[in-house]
């Protein structure tokens, strides 16, 4: 492969008053402009409007039942590990809760025509693991994550029905 010098080491050899480095710098400025020019035309008329989440809400509330259902199966991996096994009922429907709610958080990201479909599923799941974690309400994350999942599961009612 050849040397390239930079633009700015280039002879300023000229005819007529114009040297070798103004005419690559004139091309490279035309081709620029002209880029823009065609980017620019093209996303006139674009329509962004399905660039983002339909259902902020619904999607925001997915999420927070996520981050609630990690923060309540570590807490039931401490108990656990200290012997006890009284949350694995909970942390079985929680790991259930989050597969489907990710899912479902995926494809409210991608407006997915498959969002009604998919929300009966993630309502009955939503609705047992609320069941489940409130027989543990004494314990934060677990009273966190069965209020998340009651939200999850009211935000599809508002949003979906």
């Amino acid at each position: 492969m050849p040397d390239l010098e930079p633009l700015s080491d280039l002879p300023r050899e000229s005819t007529g008053g114009i040297s070798r480095r103004d005419v690559l710098l004139g091309i490279g400025a035309a081709a620029t402009v002209a880029y823009a020019g065609t980017a620019a035309s093209a996303m006139k008329g674009h329509d962004h409007s399905k660039h983002t989440a339909q259902l902020p809400g619904l999607l925001d509330a997915t999420n927070s039942c996520l981050d609630k259902g990690q923060r309540c199966i570590a807490h039931c991996l401490v108990s656990f590990q200290e012997g006890d096994l009284e949350l694995a009922d909970c942390a079985a429907k929680v790991h259930e809760m989050q597969a489907i709610c990710g899912a479902f958080s995926y494809l409210l990201a991608a407006n997915s025509g498959y969002l009604k479909a998919y929300a009966d599923v993630c309502t009955q799941v939503c609705e047992d693991c609320e069941k489940e974690c409130r027989k543990h309400e004494e314990h934060i994350e677990c009273k966190a994550c069965a209020d998340a999942c009651a939200e999850v599961v009211d935000q599809i009612k508002l949003s979906l029905s």
